[in-house]
């Protein structure tokens, strides 16, 4: 009886450790550095920001999916004969990429990104952004540690941003992360 007990907890408390090592969850942040492409208007990128959650799931030892949930700010600033203007767009952001290890701590990340607007603060009167974003993400990440790690990627918007003008979000991240 107390070995069936003892075998029983064994295996429970074994199941638990493999289930924990397919999925990890956590929290990451960091600094955009945004702008516009695809249009003939000149603008120059800004600085801003992102934070939110992350998940990875372990499919293989070398393969992952990573979904992400990120509040994001993009746009730009425009030039015009009356002055520098700025055009920041937040972001609910839902990117879901592939992750694959090229060694034990690096990994190369890929995939498509949808974004739903939230917030349009602008210097001048447009607000006429398209609601949804849609993008393709990629990157490198290097794990420091089993549980902090760093990445950077750029995310190449595929959807207009406004239906008025030929621009399309263009964002490079880099982010730093713990996953518990």
């Amino acid at each position: 009886m107390k070995k069936t007990i003892l075998i029983t907890a064994l295996l429970f408390v074994l199941s638990f450790s493999a289930q924990a090592q397919l999925l990890q969850i956590g929290a990451k942040a960091g600094l955009n550095y945004a702008n516009f492409s695809g249009t003939n208007i000149q603008t120059d990128a800004i600085t801003s920001y992102h934070a939110g959650l992350i998940a990875e799931i372990k499919l293989l030892d070398k393969f992952a999916i990573q979904p992400e949930l990120l509040y994001t700010t993009q746009g730009a600033t425009y030039k015009t004969a009356l002055g520098d203007f700025e055009n920041e767009l937040g972001y609910i952001a839902i990117p879901v990429l592939a992750k694959i290890y090229l060694s034990k701590s690096f990994s190369l990340e890929l995939g498509p990104q949808a974004s739903f607007l939230l917030s349009e603060k602008s210097e001048f009167d447009v607000s006429d952004a398209n609601t949804f974003d849609f993008a393709l993400a990629g990157g490198l990440g290097f794990k420091i540690t089993k549980n902090i790690f760093i990445n950077g990627r750029y995310v190449l918007g595929l959807t207009e941003v406004s239906p008025n003008a030929d621009a399309k979000n263009s964002v490079l991240q880099f982010s730093a992360g713990f996953m518990f």
